[in-house]
């Protein structure tokens, strides 16, 4: 299910369109859903990373959550540099919609350091995400 069949659809507070997908964003969580075929490396993931900057600024930790509606590739050998550039990230989840997806979204809960990060739909993943950044101890309402 794509965010904006979702119920959360009428709190996306800022759509953003670049080639590699669609990034939605609420209050300290962005939904990301990458086109078909793209594959996420260091080369292209400035395009979503500095939208997410932008809009979270470099304090404010906030979550991502990558909804897989399409089949993409991640190279996550480069987690670490991804990690580097978006520093205030503070919690990840991914949702698999079918198989592929779901396997996908397992590989990458390996190479997280965090706790389990892939879920079987849109609902969970948001509610977990953003349970985690209001529990960092960094959130604040001011």
């Amino acid at each position: 299910m794509k965010i904006i069949e979702s119920d959360f659809s009428n709190q996306i507070l800022k759509f953003v369109q670049n080639p590699l997908g669609n990034i939605f964003f609420f209050n300290h969580i962005a939904v990301v859903e990458l086109n078909e075929g793209v594959h996420f490396d260091t080369n292209n993931a400035p395009l979503i990373i500095d939208e997410l900057v932008s809009y979270f600024g470099n304090t404010q930790p906030y979550g991502v959550v990558a909804n897989r509606v399409n089949s993409y590739s991640v190279n996550l050998i480069d987690t670490q540099l991804y990690k580097q550039k978006a520093k205030n990230l503070y919690a990840y989840g991914v949702v698999g919609h079918d198989l592929a997806g779901k396997m996908n979204a397992e590989m990458e809960n390996d190479f997280c350091t965090s706790e389990k990060v892939d879920y079987d739909n849109i609902y969970d993943a948001i509610n977990k995400v953003y349970t985690k950044v209001k529990n960092s101890g960094l959130f604040s309402l001011n």
